[in-house]
């Protein structure tokens, strides 16, 4: 089921659907020569993947309260990932071996959430002010 506060990223999500390896390579590879369209198509085309991995990695709860917040963290990470992916990367007996873009960020993305969650974490449980906005109240 789609969090309701997410309806607009799905409707990215499907107007951005995966493309095939290939094609995925290509646009990293003009995002990395400093096309600006070309990151952002690709960081679109992983707007599913990102909300897939957060349903997959994070409890209801927290994504009711916090989910938007952990969208919108991941954004800049995906911009992070494309200008440090690999296209020239090989396995260990040195055959080049394309990985697919989100299978390369997947566990930055669960790191990022599982970061971002203890951050929210007090010694008396989950601690928070108008959503996920911990600001200091004292």
């Amino acid at each position: 089921m789609i969090l309701r506060m997410w309806e607009a990223f799905q409707e990215v999500a499907r107007n951005y659907p995966r493309l095939p390896l290939v094609q995925e390579r290509r646009l990293i590879a003009l995002a990395q020569a400093g096309r600006k369209k070309s990151a952002d198509e690709l960081v679109l085309r992983h707007v599913g993947f990102v909300m897939w991995r957060l349903r997959r990695t994070v409890f209801r709860s927290h994504l009711e309260r916090c989910g938007e917040d952990l969208l919108a963290a991941a954004i800049p990470v995906l911009y992070q990932k494309v200008g440090t992916y690999n296209l020239r990367y090989r396995d260990r007996e040195g055959v080049l071996k394309p990985v697919r873009f989100g299978s390369y960020v997947w566990k930055r993305i669960d790191g990022l959430a599982l970061d971002y969650l203890k951050k929210e974490r007090t010694p008396g449980g989950i601690a928070y002010i108008d959503g996920c906005d911990r600001r200091n109240y004292d």
